[in-house]
C-alpha cells in the first residue's frame, strides 16, 4: 500500500509539549518488480523508489504520519513494461536494477526520487516549497499537503544527458541531491554533469590488457580478451557525450539558467571523477565538490548477474572506480553569472581525505569561505554488501539476509574545519578531529538551517549534529579491506579496525560545535550512543515553538532500527545524553527502508507556484518519434534473439498476432506513451 495515514504510538517516554512543525524524510522502497521490499539479488538498497513520509507535531499529545511513494512519469513506464506478455518484447523495454541507477536499454533511466528535500521559499509566497531530489535525475516538487509530485524543475530538454543514444525519452541525468537555495537572494542552484564513459571504459580496457598480460593459464588469457574485444566494440563516440559540468541557477517559475565550468588553470572544462552528491552557496560564492559517492551511468555494466566469463568479484575488481581519498573543490564568483554567457571560471582546490557530505557558512567576510566537512575516511559508501563477499575474518561468505545493505567503514571518519581564503586559493585555517566513539561512519547531518521567525539561513554555522553509522563485523568484507589496505590518511591500524569491529561500535547521535577552531570537540553530554543491536539514520533538528531561536534550542528526531521494529526517538537538542531519548514512537505499520535525509517545515499547505512542467511539453512527440525511428533502423533486431535450443530466430520473425518483433517493439513503445505518460 503507497499510501498510509496513521496515529503513531508511543513507547516509552513523553512528546514534549512545545514540539513543532513538519519533518519529512524519504528511503528508497524497492521497485514495481521487488513490491517495495529488498532485492533477493542483493543489489543496494539505495537503488529504489523514493517513499515519502511525513510526520505531523503541530497536534497536542499525539504524532500523525502519512506516507506517499513519489511516482514521476518513469514510473509508469517501468511498472507497464514489467507487465508486457511478450518475453523478448519485454526484455527490450523493461527498466533492470544496475548497481545504483536502474535502466532500460531502449527508455532510459529512472527517477527515483528517493535521497533528499530542499525547502524553498521565493519572493512574494506564502509558504515554503518542497524539493524531492536524486543524484541520477531531476529534482520535482511536491505538494506539502498531498505529498504528491507536482512538477520536475526544468524541463526534459533543458538538461543534458550522460548519454544520448539511442534519443532516450527518460535521459540519463546526473545532477546532485543536494541543491541549494539563498534565502537572502532567492536563488536556487542545482548542477547538471556528466562524465565521458569513453574514459571510463578505456580505463578499464587498460585495466583488463594488464590483467591478460599477467594471466599464465591460456583459458583465462583467452575469456580477458574475449572481454577487450566486446568493450573495443562498443566504444562508439557518437554514442557518449563527452565531461561537462554546468552550474545551474533558477527563480521558481521561469527557465533555468546555466553555465558550463571552465578550470581557471588551464581553461579546460571541468570534469568530475565521482559526483556532486552536495553543493553549497555562501553570500558572493558557490561551492561544489567531486564528493566520494561513486553514482553514474557507468553502472550500466556493474553487478552483472551469472556472467559467463568471469566471476563477479573480478568484474567489481576491474570495473569499480575507486573513491578518490582527497577532496575537490571549486569555487565559483556569482557575480561572474552573467545573463547571456555560456560559461564561467570555476577555481580548483584540493582538501585531504574524502567527503560525501559538506556544508558552508553563508557569510564569506573577506573572501573566506569556512566549509564544513565529514570526511568518511576508508569508506566508500556507493558501494554495498554482495552474495559474492567474503569475511575477512574466516574467508567464508557473508550472510546472504545482509546482501544490498552498505559495507562498514575501513578505518574511522574525521570531522574538518576549514577557512578558505579564496584570494589565494589557499587553506588559511584548518581542524581536523575525530572521536573513537561517535566518528565511526559519520554521514548524515542537520542543524537550525532555517530560523522560523523569518525563514532565513542563520549567517554563521555554530552547531551541526551528526549520526554515524557505526562499525560491524557482520559487514566488513574483504574485497573493503583490500580496496583500503593502502589507505593514506590512515589513522587506525588496519587489524585494529577488525578488530574493533569484531568488538562492535554502535551508531551515535553527536553535536559538534563548529563556531571555531577552538570550538571543534565532542564532549561527553553532547553525544548519545545507541545500544549495541540498533542503527540510527535521518537525523532532523526540530526548533522549540518557545524560548530563543538557536542551534541547539530544539529537538533532534532521527529513525532508528531496533531488533523488533523500526521507531522514531526523539532527543533534547542542548543535551544529548543526560536526558537520552525523551520519546520513542512507532506503529506496527512502519516498515522503513534505509532511510536517507530529512527536512523540517513550520507550515505546509496546496501547491502554490505557478510553475508547472506539462508532460507532453517535457516528453515531446517528436523525440518519441526519433526513437521509433531508432528502432526502426535496428536491421538486426530479430536476428538478434536465439530459441531455447539455441538456433538463430529468423530475421522475419513474427508474433502469434502475424507482426515482426520491430513492430511489436514500436507499437508497444507508442501505447505506453498514448495510454500511460501522456495520460
Amino acid at each position: 500500500m503507497n499510501y498510509l495515514d496513521l496515529t503513531m504510538q508511543i513507547v516509552e517516554g513523553n512528546l514534549p509539549h512545545d514540539l513543532q512543525g513538519y519533518v519529512f524524510l524519504v528511503a528508497p522502497a524497492g521497485t514495481v518488480d521487488s513490491q517495495g521490499l529488498p532485492y533477493k539479488n542483493g543489489n543496494t538498497c539505495l537503488n529504489g523508489d523514493g517513499m515519502i513520509y511525513r510526520l505531523d507535531f503541530n497536534q497536542t499529545g499525539e504524532v500523525r504520519l502519512k506516507r506517499r511513494l513519489a511516482k514521476p512519469p518513469d514510473y509508469a513506464a517501468d511498472e507497464n513494461t514489467q507487465n508486457i506478455p511478450m518475453p523478448l518484447l519485454r526484455e527490450l523495454l523493461r527498466f533492470r536494477n544496475h548497481g545504483l541507477i536502474r535502466f532500460s536499454v531502449l527508455l532510459g533511466s529512472r527517477n527515483e526520487l528517493n535521497t533528499g528535500f530542499l525547502p524553498m521559499k521565493f519572493l512574494g509566497e506564502s509558504n515554503e516549497r518542497l524539493l524531492i531530489t536524486y543524484d541520477a535525475g531531476r529534482p520535482y516538487e511536491i505538494d506539502t499537503q498531498t505529498l504528491d509530485l507536482v512538477t520536475p524543475v526544468g524541463k526534459m530538454d533543458e538538461w543534458e544527458a550522460a548519454i544520448d543514444w539511442p534519443n532516450y525519452p527518460f535521459k540519463p541525468i546526473l545532477s546532485t541531491a543536494h541543491p541549494v537555495f539563498d534565502t537572502y537572494k532567492h536563488q536556487m542552484f542545482t548542477v547538471n554533469y556528466a562524465r565521458s564513459v569513453l574514459k571510463y571504459l578505456g580505463d578499464v580496457i587498460t585495466k583488463l590488457n594488464e590483467e591478460k598480460e599477467k594471466e599464465q593459464e591460456l583459458e583465462k588469457n583467452k575469456r580477458l580478451s574475449v572481454i577487450c574485444e566486446l568493450l573495443e566494440k562498443v566504444l562508439n563516440r557518437n554514442s557518449w557525450n563527452d565531461d561537462f559540468v554546468y552550474l545551474m541557477r533558477w527563480d521558481g517559475a521561469g527557465s533555468l539558467e546555466r553555465w558550463q565550468l571552465i578550470d581557471d588553470t588551464d581553461g579546460s572544462p571541468v570534469t568530475i571523477r565521482q559526483s556532486m552528491h552536495q553543493i553549497g552557496v555562501t553570500e558572493d560564492y558557490v561551492v561544489l565538490m567531486d564528493t566520494a559517492f561513486g553514482t553514474g551511468i557507468e553502472q550500466i555494466i556493474n553487478n552483472i548477474p551469472d556472467f559467463p566469463l568471469l566471476d563477479e568479484r573480478k568484474l567489481r575488481e576491474l570495473l569499480r572506480v575507486k573513491p578518490s581519498p582527497d577532496s575537490t573543490i571549486y569555487i565559483i564568483r556569482r557575480d561572474d553569472l552573467k545573463e547571456g554567457e555560456e560559461k564561467v571560471v570555476a577555481r580548483k582546490l584540493d582538501i585531504p581525505r574524502e567527503a560525501a557530505h559538506f556544508l558552508v557558512d553563508y557569510e564569506n567576510p573577506g573572501n573566506k569561505i569556512t566549509l564544513h566537512a565529514a570526511h568518511i575516511c576508508a569508506w566508500d559508501v556507493a558501494e554495498w554488501l554482495r552474495k559474492s563477499d567474503y569475511s575477512p575474518y574466516d574467508s567464508k561468505p557473508v550472510s546472504p539476509d545482509l546482501s544490498g545493505t552498505q559495507q562498514s567503514p575501513m578505518d574511522i571518519s574525521r570531522m574538518g574545519r576549514y577557512v578558505i581564503d579564496v584570494n589565494n586559493l589557499s587553506i588559511e585555517e584548518k581542524v581536523v578531529i575525530h572521536h573513537p566513539v561517535c566518528t565511526w561512519g559519520a554521514g548524515l547531518f542537520t542543524y537550525l538551517d532555517r530560523l522560523p521567525s523569518s525563514g532565513m539561513t542563520p549567517k554563521k554555522l555554530e552547531n551541526i549534529y551528526w549520526v554515524s553509522f557505526g562499525l560491524w563485523q557482520q559487514l566488513t568484507t574483504e574485497f573493503m579491506h583490500d580496496q583500503y589496505k593502502d589507505y593514506p590518511y590512515r589513522e587506525v591500524p588496519l587489524d585494529e579496525v577488525l578488530q574493533l569491529a569484531k568488538e562492535g561500535k554502535p551508531s551515535c547521535l553527536f553535536r559538534l560545535n563548529t563556531a571555531s577552531n577552538e570550538s571543534m570537540k565532542i564532549d561527553e553530554d553532547d553525544y548519545y550512543q545507541f545500544p549495541a543491536d540498533h542503527i540510527a539514520l535521518s537525523p532532523q533538528f526540530i526548533p522549540r515553538s518557545v524560548g530563543e531561536e538557536s542551534s541547539t534550542n530544539g529537538y533532534i528526531m532521527c529513525t532508528v532500527f531496533t531488533p523488533e521494529r523500526d521507531e522514531i526517538w526523539i532527543f533534547d537538542a542542548e543535551n544529548l545524553n543526560v536526558n537520552k531519548p525523551l520519546c520513542k514512537l512507532y506503529h506496527p505499520k512502519l516498515n522503513f527502508g534505509l532511510s536517507l535525509h530529512t527536512a523540517w517545515l513550520q507550515k505546509v499547505g496546496p501547491a502554490q507556484g505557478k510553475y508547472r512542467v506539462a508532460v507532453e511539453e517535457d516528453y515531446p512527440r517528436w523525440r518519441l518519434d526519433q526513437l521509433l525511428e531508432f528502432v526502426d533502423s535496428l536491421s538486426s533486431l530479430s536476428a538478434s534473439f536465439t530459441t531455447r535450443g539455441g538456433s538463430p530466430l529468423s530475421a522475419s520473425f513474427r508474433t502469434a498476432g502475424g507482426k515482426d518483433l520491430k513492430t511489436e517493439v514500436k507499437e508497444e513503445i507508442q501505447n505506453l506513451f498514448d495510454q500511460q505518460i501522456y495520460q
